[in-house]
């Protein structure tokens, strides 16, 4: 990633729009910013959430509230709780999240 002409600037969060994304079961909750080909999103999964594909876009993701279990497609499963992240390559290894309890998420992609 290749982070050039963005100005400095902050972000508050509680002001940004939130779109809503339907998953196998519930929803997530996105507020997102662009700056050219990075997205940045704050992400907050209802209880119940589970994906539904499995994604193969590369991200930088930071656990900031609750817990979400996030799968590669080969099974193994991670936990994320409050101040794990995790990295992970476009078309490296195909994952998806869900969560029983909910879970606030920072996501660079």
């Amino acid at each position: 990633m290749k982070m050039a002409d963005i100005a400095f600037g902050i972000t508050d969060w509680s002001g940004v729009e939130a779109t809503r994304h339907e998953g196998e079961t519930g929803y997530a909750l996105w507020r997102t910013r662009t700056f050219g080909d990075i997205r940045v999103r704050m992400v907050e999964y209802s209880p119940g959430y589970m994906a539904d594909h499995w994604c193969v876009k590369g991200h930088i993701l930071l656990c900031l509230e609750g817990e979400m279990t996030t799968e590669l497609e080969d099974g193994r499963r991670f936990l994320m709780t409050p101040g794990v992240s995790y990295q992970v390559a476009d078309n490296a290894e195909p994952h998806r999240s869900f969560t029983a309890t909910g879970a606030k998420l920072f996501i660079v992609d």
